[in-house]
């Protein structure tokens, strides 16, 4: 499985992104099954209701909660990478924990957000895209 970052879904969604394009392309050749968390539809379902844009694709794509146990992690995570002096914005604790739970990749635009969870498993998608 690969989940979708936000960022990668208002690129795919925005009809004149090139990298939306290429991205777009290459999780369909992943042949992998798609999704995002719920974490990331909040995100998502804020910007279009924020700047007025349809939100009919957004509803249909698969959504994976976030769940007891990825707070748990999460919290681990957030805690292990101010330990080592890199502290990370919580959402991105919380998408890196259900993507690693559920042994999923992530499809991240952003992935320097996410390099301090290299270290406890999270694998982004596809690498420098």
């Amino acid at each position: 499985m690969i989940l979708l970052d936000t960022d990668v879904l208002i690129e795919i969604l925005d009809k004149e992104s090139d990298k939306g394009d290429r991205i777009l392309a290459a999780l369909e050749a992943a042949e992998e099954d798609l999704g995002t968390s719920s974490v990331n539809l909040h995100e998502l379902l804020y910007g279009l209701k924020k700047y007025s844009k349809s939100e009919e694709k957004a509803t249909q794509l698969r959504v994976v909660p976030y769940e007891r146990r990825d707070a748990e992690l999460s919290s681990r995570l957030e805690l292990a990478a101010e330990e080592r002096g890199r502290p990370v914005r919580r959402l991105d604790s919380m998408i890196a924990a259900v993507a690693i739970n559920r042994s999923a990749e992530l499809a991240t635009l952003d992935a320097g957000h996410f390099q301090p969870f290299a270290q406890d498993g999270l694998r982004i998608f596809p690498p420098g895209v």
